[in-house]
């Protein structure tokens, strides 16, 4: 998968040996992913960490750990693993939570923090475990509500009443009906509606290569010049997260989408599989649903684009899924990101070439965004909708 461009820092896989993988086994060991007594040699004498060993005890651990976060499950610990691993360790009244613009806390605890007032009433934004204005804004709240000095910081005094109340909701899923309520209020029309447009790569990053070197950055930007096109002729406005030789990474993305106050995002990949006979589309929105943390809007987006994609375009479905990626848990708008097919499958890889697939493919994004705001009375099922070519 096209995810994330390599990393030296942070690449540790089965075989590996030193410190830093003594380090991934204590993490894992607190996570109570790995048994408590460290591993020894025969004789009994304890492993030192300059030889500490990635075996496949730590490989079946990372792979559980990455599939319990919604990571990409390969078993390697790159920067996406290791930054969920340090996030892990962090429970609730560990530490002082605070709004930090330029170095943000993020961690379970936060998450946990957002889950307990967005149950109370409270309004702290996504569920992502992130510190940010949002989440400050509703700790504030809940000060005021509470008699407390409304610093926004969930210090030991805060902590404590927070923990003596009981929550005032009860199951249910408060984010569901507040985002259906959102969309509800935004009403149906696409004009005005703000809407970014990720193509993945750029400049010297091809992504995926086919056979004959067709490249995915090459027909991720024609397709986005296309959807850029066919939205704009819908009167939304439209922003591109790169130029045509430059190559963002996914913080700087999500950074300059978060700038335009998006309604939505549309982040376009295809994908690559050592097997050929791997093919299909498959689309992406922030969750965590083991934790019944995700983005509601972003999946009902993920399942319209989807099933729009295979109706139109005949590719094979691959289905939707939660992933917390940076781009998917960054964005404070609703993203999706799209793996449109893989370049090493041939099927695949010839209808990508074909401009009228490529149109379609588009058009089936488009009629997704405009399903997304319809009410269900006026909606239309898969492959159906037609929407006009320009505003009257």
């Amino acid at each position: 998968m096209s995810q994330q461009r390599p990393s030296h820092a942070y690449h540790w896989k089965l075989g590996d040996t030193g410190p830093a993988v003594a380090e991934i086994r204590f993490k894992l060991t607190l996570l109570g992913l790995l048994p408590e007594t460290p591993p020894t040699r025969p004789g009994g004498r304890v492993i030192p960490s300059a030889e500490a060993l990635f075996d496949v005890e730590v490989d079946a651990a990372i792979r559980h750990f990455q599939q319990q976060r919604g990571l990409t499950t390969d078993g390697i610990v790159g920067p996406e693993t290791y930054r969920h691993l340090n996030e892990a360790r962090w429970r609730l009244g560990d530490r002082v939570l605070t709004y930090i613009p330029s170095n943000m806390v993020v961690g379970d605890d936060v998450a946990h923090l957002q889950q307990r007032l967005l149950d109370m009433g409270f309004t702290p934004g996504r569920v992502d475990g992130i510190y940010g204005a949002v989440t400050a804004q509703a700790v504030s709240e809940f000060q005021r509500n509470m008699g407390l000095h409304p610093d926004g910081t969930l210090g030991p005094t805060t902590f404590v009443v927070l923990e003596r109340l009981s929550r005032t909701v009860v199951g249910g899923a408060p984010h569901v009906m507040r985002e259906t309520e959102m969309l509800r209020h935004s009403g149906p029309a696409l004009s005005g509606k703000v809407i970014v447009i990720d193509p993945g790569h750029g400049a010297d990053d091809h992504g995926v290569l086919s056979a004959d070197g067709l490249s995915e950055a090459a027909l991720v930007w024609d397709i986005t010049g296309r959807l850029e096109g066919r939205l704009t002729a819908l009167g939304v406005r439209t922003y591109l997260t790169r130029t045509l030789d430059s190559d963002p990474d996914e913080t700087e993305r999500a950074r300059f989408a978060n700038q335009t106050g998006a309604d939505l995002m549309i982040s376009l990949h295809l994908e690559g599989h050592a097997n050929p006979e791997i093919g299909g589309v498959a689309s992406y929105y922030f969750g965590d649903e083991s934790r019944g943390r995700w983005s509601h809007t972003g999946k009902q987006f993920a399942g319209l684009v989807q099933r729009e994609l295979v109706a139109r375009c005949g590719l094979g479905d691959l289905r939707s899924h939660a992933r917390s990626w940076t781009l998917l848990r960054s964005t404070r708008m609703p993203c999706v990101r799209l793996e449109l097919g893989y370049l090493t499958n041939a099927d695949d890889a010839a209808r990508l070439r074909s401009p009228e697939i490529r149109a379609q493919a588009v058009e089936a994004i488009a009629v997704a965004v405009q399903r997304v705001y319809l009410p269900p009375e006026d909606d239309s099922p898969t492959g159906m909708l037609h929407l006009p070519h320009a505003l009257a």
